[in-house]
């Protein structure tokens, strides 16, 4: 057949055979293929998402695995057939743990690739630096980690905690628990110093104490004297606000100082089983963490979720609280497009709001006013083996409130402005 097929096509003249080539090239095309996986025809051009992390820099430690997790779920939603029957294609650019390249590489992923969604930004200086970008743009960013709160954008999702489900729920319990005198550490950037100001404002309001303060640049690996402060200030509980690499040797130096967690703990709010992973367990071991999410937490949701995650990336891979929210986050906005039926930004903002996803941490579902998710509170005392034991649970999900209630929104606000003015209009501590 192919033989006799072949003999007539080479007697055809020269103009019949162009014709009957450009008809094999159509029948041939890849866009009329059948897909094997799910017995359809493929003619409709992928859906094109950002993806925007630092792969490089002192934020990479934590923000890699973030990007696992959002390709993970990219992953599940085209095994079930893409969104609005296209498949979804990620777009990966590293921020490199500046505010200013997240803010340079948003902008080409909105003006140059055409992206309609962006998933990305750790610290609260890279997401600040995108704000602006995505409303200039009509874009939509989906932010998956825990912050500072005072904000509220349109064009933003907001899938971490906000101050009322995380920072505010660790000052009561600790004072509750273990006692008034507090000492604060925290890299000198945007979330601890505002995180900061409102544990203050929490603590006066109870009672309690701030013995100390100090402030590190983000990477800094110079912890001695901080450590030293923090002996000669005895405080009952040490919060935590450090982000990143500098971890590693604020935790040696409190070793090293025989700083014990049983008498002194240190409460961390940017600490998870995945940077725990990059760290000694044994030195951390008996502090705590307070998240939305840990690994061990006990849902049929999260059971699939940490076995597909450990399928995907080895036995040894760990997932924690903003590894959870990017995983959700791309799994809520696929379904916001097809609630929508387009991946328009503005309709799928309208029809995300309200909408409930059974996540890993449990039942979870976006505010219809300030776009940021009702969530659970948890606080975890860290294990030897660098798992977490929850040792307290809200009883519900948590209303989300942006914006602190021990100051007025302009308040809050006006501390920002003097934060940033005071760092040369820079996001970040120069």
């Amino acid at each position: 057949m192919i033989h006799r097929f072949g003999a007539q096509f080479c007697s055809v003249q020269p103009f019949g055979r162009r014709v009957l080539l450009a008809l094999l090239l159509v029948l041939l095309s890849p866009t009329l293929l059948v897909d094997s996986a799910h017995g359809k025809r493929d003619t409709k051009p992928p859906i094109r998402v950002g993806i925007l992390h630092s792969f490089t820099g002192t934020i990479a430690i934590s923000e890699r695995s973030v990007v696992d997790a959002e390709l993970l779920a990219i992953k599940e939603i085209n095994e079930a057939g893409g969104v609005l029957g296209r498949r979804v294609e990620p777009v990966q650019a590293d921020g490199r743990s500046d505010p200013a390249v997240f803010a340079r590489r948003a902008d080409r992923l909105l003006a140059r690739d055409r992206v309609p969604v962006i998933f990305g930004c750790w610290t609260s200086a890279s997401r600040r630096s995108v704000v602006p970008v995505v409303e200039h743009r009509e874009g939509l960013l989906f932010y998956p980690v825990q912050y500072e709160g005072v904000e509220q954008s349109d064009n933003v999702v907001y899938l971490g905690a906000a101050p009322n489900q995380q920072i505010i729920p660790a000052a009561e319990w600790f004072f509750d628990n273990r006692g008034p005198r507090f000492f604060l550490v925290g890299s000198d950037y945007v979330f601890p110093r505002v995180a900061n100001a409102v544990i203050k404002d929490a603590l006066a309001g109870l009672g309690g104490k701030v013995v100390g303060e100090a402030y590190r640049r983000l990477g800094s690996q110079d912890m001695a004297a901080v450590v030293r402060q923090i002996k000669r200030s005895k405080p009952d509980v040490i919060l935590n606000t450090l982000n990143g690499d500098s971890n590693v040797p604020f935790f040696r130096e409190l070793r090293k100082a025989g700083v014990d967690p049983n008498r002194t703990p240190v409460v961390s709010t940017s600490i998870a089983e995945d940077e725990v992973r990059h760290l000694d367990p044994g030195t951390l071991a008996g502090n705590y963490a307070v998240w939305n999410y840990f690994q061990s937490v006990d849902t049929p949701a999260n059971r699939r979720f940490v076995a597909a995650f450990k399928r995907a990336y080895g036995r040894d891979r760990v997932t924690d609280d903003p590894i959870e929210a990017g995983y959700t986050g791309v799994h809520l906005w696929a379904r916001a497009a097809e609630a929508a039926g387009t991946t328009d930004p503005a309709a799928v903002r309208a029809a995300a709001r309200g909408l409930r996803f059974a996540a890993p941490e449990g039942q979870v579902w976006l505010d219809e006013r300030n776009q940021h998710l009702w969530k659970p509170v948890r606080i975890g005392k860290l294990r030897r083996d660098g798992g977490f034991d929850v040792v307290w649970e809200s009883e519900g999900v948590v209303h989300p409130v942006p914006y602190p209630p021990y100051r007025t929104p302009s308040s809050w606000r006006a501390l920002l402005t003097r934060l940033y003015e005071g760092w040369g209009g820079q996001w970040a501590a120069p």
